[in-house]
């Protein structure tokens, strides 16, 4: 994605524009984590259930994966901490804040798909392969739809026409004198 042109109206330097955006994303990682977390400690027990070994070779394969891609997604959404600790004091804020974003949105695609896998794997071994590959199908689209689509549809439909000349950008459109 192309970097979008920061709004004045905030008054703040490059600095400040850098540590409040690293707030943010650190504010949106700690909800994502709490899930990751969740997901990852469910798979890593599944293993040592009595249940486990009558699954089956696709079932297997399904669970190795999603407990490999639900690691990533943790790692991915922990490398903005400790990029920020091993990176401290060393003036590349922006640079920090820049990798972060694209380490968790790249952390959001892989955690999808570990939903799907999750989702594949417990209803497949409730009620069939077939139910498993629909019910995970439905999981990646409503992912897809939720994280990506009505993003794109909300930028689309908030996104404000320039402000006029002497008028502040980030007044909603009723606000505008006439």
């Amino acid at each position: 994605m192309g970097e979008r042109p920061p709004l004045e109206a905030r008054h703040e330097t490059p600095l400040q524009r850098a540590d409040r955006n690293f707030a943010e994303l650190l504010q949106e990682l700690r909800v994502t984590q709490t899930g990751v977390q969740i997901l990852f400690a469910f798979l890593l027990t599944l293993a040592f259930t009595q249940r486990f070994p009558s699954l089956d070779t696709a079932q297997r394969i399904t669970y190795v994966t999603t407990l490999l891609l639900a690691m990533v997604a943790a790692a991915l959404f922990t490398a903005p901490a400790a990029l920020h600790r091993l990176l401290f004091q060393q003036n590349v804020k922006p640079a920090i804040v820049r990798i972060s974003s694209r380490l968790a949105a790249a952390g959001m695609v892989v955690l999808a798909f570990a939903f799907t896998g999750s989702v594949l794997l417990v209803v497949d071994v409730s009620l069939g392969r077939a139910a498993g590959i629909a019910a995970g199908a439905g999981t990646l689209l409503v992912c897809a739809l939720l994280w990506r689509v009505l993003p794109m549809l909300v930028r689309h439909a908030v996104v404000r026409p320039r402000a006029a000349p002497g008028e502040a950008p980030d007044r909603e459109p009723s606000e505008r004198p006439r």
